[in-house]
């Protein structure tokens, strides 16, 4: 069997294109359920500094290859040092978490199509996006305490801003695993799908979403970034400012236009 760890950078991250405006990130480590190994961070960094620049990039979505959407960091690397110091851990696991994350920081909008087990820093992965998506398969855990570990890559923070804190400090104390149902019903996920049809769906959201005004969306996802604005008053002085943005672009008119005419807007980004 090839060592995952020996793959090429390229093999274990697919980009591809799938539709006009969107980005599909496949992670591609299968005969380790995904695992983040270090030819995928590597992969992983390249791919977050392209997009960053990238004009023609509307949305993102992140999915798995196979059966699972990612197992976490390869064990291999996170236990690969058992004598060293706590400073060189603590700059290795910076250094990890700030490739991965880098996610976050994509001004488009970011979807997580979690085609199955999202587990540890996989879980964080895709907690890490805009929306979060499970095939019917899917199942989600932090199980960082079962494994003799504190939690990283984030998960104390946006777990429990996405599912309640009270929520939050159950899953992680306990690290259970929870099927796509109840990922649903505490919002950890925003739709469950049936696996057969999964990748379509979610793609097919993500065109719509690529459809829209590009600086309106950018504008949004930036205002809703970590649960929105911490008080009504910010809020409202936020969208007095971006809301003329949007009304001073051609894509205004363009909006305007179309619902007038009754036609499919064509936006450009102006």
């Amino acid at each position: 069997m090839t060592d995952p760890g020996s793959q090429s950078t390229a093999q274990q991250l697919r980009v591809d294109r799938p539709v006009d405006g969107v980005v599909l990130l496949t992670l591609a480590n299968p005969t380790q359920r995904n695992a983040m190994s270090a030819p995928m961070t590597e992969a992983w960094s390249a791919a977050m500094r392209d997009l960053a620049t990238d004009a023609g990039a509307r949305v993102v979505v992140v999915t798995g290859e196979g059966s699972a959407f990612c197992s976490g960091g390869d064990p291999r690397w996170i236990a690969g040092e058992p004598d060293a110091p706590v400073h060189r851990l603590r700059d290795r696991m910076l250094g990890f978490y700030r490739s991965w994350l880098a996610i976050r920081e994509l001004e488009v909008p970011t979807i997580a199509a979690v085609n199955g087990p999202a587990v540890g820093a996989g879980l964080c992965l895709a907690l890490a996006c805009d929306i979060r998506y499970a095939a019917a398969s899917a199942r989600m855990s932090v199980p960082f305490v079962r494994l003799g570990m504190h939690a990283g890559m984030g998960a104390t923070y946006t777990l429990p801003r996405v599912v309640g804190e009270a929520r939050a400090r159950e899953l992680l104390l306990t690290g259970r695993m929870v099927d796509a149902d109840e990922a649903l019903r505490i919002g950890l996920v925003s739709g469950v799908t049936p696996d057969e049809s999964f990748l379509d769906a979610v793609l097919a959201t993500a065109g719509e979403i690529a459809g829209t005004a590009p600086i309106a969306s950018r504008l949004t996802k930036v205002a809703l970034r970590d649960g929105g604005h911490t008080d009504f008053d910010t809020a409202i002085a936020w969208e007095a400012l971006a809301q003329p943005v949007t009304l001073a672009t051609e894509d205004l008119q363009e909006g305007v236009r179309a619902s007038r005419e009754r036609r499919a807007p064509r936006f450009t980004g102006r």
